[in-house]
């Protein structure tokens, strides 16, 4: 096909390394299946001054996590002159940080779940009487519930925040929202048909993402075809709020009064054979290799 040089970055230095290997992989053997002139290059192994020499016209980045999905990637391309898969640089470093992705949602009126920033001095005994239990302590600038624990008992805080900041000095508690988990696959400026995410682990942790057999994602998801909707037209809204474009996924829950929570947003999202974005793609009739020609068609600069 007539996209040029494609550089598909994968691999990387992030916690997430592994998962962007295989989805790496499998997206250059999507893009040499349909024709296109497609390399891996691993940033961990290679210089990206490589980038420029080998004079790629495209890159489609299967980077996750930090120093692929936060930004500091785009940038690089961007001086370098060479298209990209995906957000820009400030919407890509937004949407890696959850706590400024949820500082900009609020402000746009767009409903996120209840959270309290922890700190080496917060009382965590008064975030479990605030948010309820149970909660969720996350790192705010990683991925794949890298560093995620959910907390059943007020007892168990200390050793969940240790876990988190080992990954990001900034952390969060977050109120756990009990009902439905729901993503919504964008492509374009278009919503794919929501997923419904069920496991019998505690919570979508990365195991249940990556590893595990017994992870059912529902297609269709179950909603009525006006609840499906409004969900879909917030997401794209949460989506556009942070400026991002191309493709990424909304990840999302509902109460059990069917009220939605946005939870946050990946701008680089897996792309194995466990991974979302494909699952809604095949949904509406797009195949794995059509899914990732038309996210490469989308490459731009800037």
């Amino acid at each position: 096909m007539n996209l040029g040089k494609v550089a598909v970055l994968l691999g990387g230095r992030s916690a997430e390394r592994e998962v962007s290997l295989k989805s790496g992989g499998m997206v250059l053997k999507a893009l040499r299946s349909r024709g296109v002139d497609a390399h891996p290059f691993d940033p961990k192994e290679r210089g990206l001054d490589e980038l420029a020499r080998e004079k790629f016209n495209r890159a489609f980045i299967a980077l996750h996590g930090r120093f692929g999905e936060d930004g500091t990637m785009q940038a690089i391309l961007e001086w370098l002159g060479i298209a990209y898969t995906g957000s820009g640089v400030l919407a890509s470093a937004l949407a890696m940080d959850k706590l400024r992705t949820k500082r900009i949602w609020t402000a746009e009126g767009l409903p996120t779940a209840p959270h309290v920033v922890l700190d080496k001095k917060t009382s965590l005994l008064a975030v479990a009487k605030k948010l309820g239990l149970p909660l969720f302590v996350k790192p705010a600038n990683e991925g794949s519930s890298v560093g995620m624990t959910k907390v059943k008992r007020a007892g168990e805080l200390e050793e969940a925040f240790a876990l988190a900041v080992n990954y990001d000095p900034v952390v969060l508690a977050e109120k756990f929202i009990d009902g439905p988990e729901l993503t919504v696959a964008i492509v374009g400026q278009e919503a794919l048909p929501i997923i419904r995410i069920e496991t019998p682990r505690e919570f979508y942790d990365y195991e249940a993402k990556y590893l595990a057999s017994d992870t059912r994602y529902l297609v269709p998801c179950g909603l009525s075809k006006t609840k499906e909707e409004q969900l879909q037209a917030l997401s794209l809204k949460a989506f556009q709020a942070l400026g991002c474009r191309g493709w990424g996924r909304v990840d999302l829950m509902l109460d059990r009064r069917g009220k939605p929570y946005l939870l946050e947003i990946n701008t680089s999202p897996g792309m194995t054979d466990h991974s979302l974005v494909p699952i809604a793609a095949r949904a509406v009739g797009l195949s794995y290799e059509d899914l990732c020609v038309k996210v490469l068609e989308g490459a731009r600069v800037g």
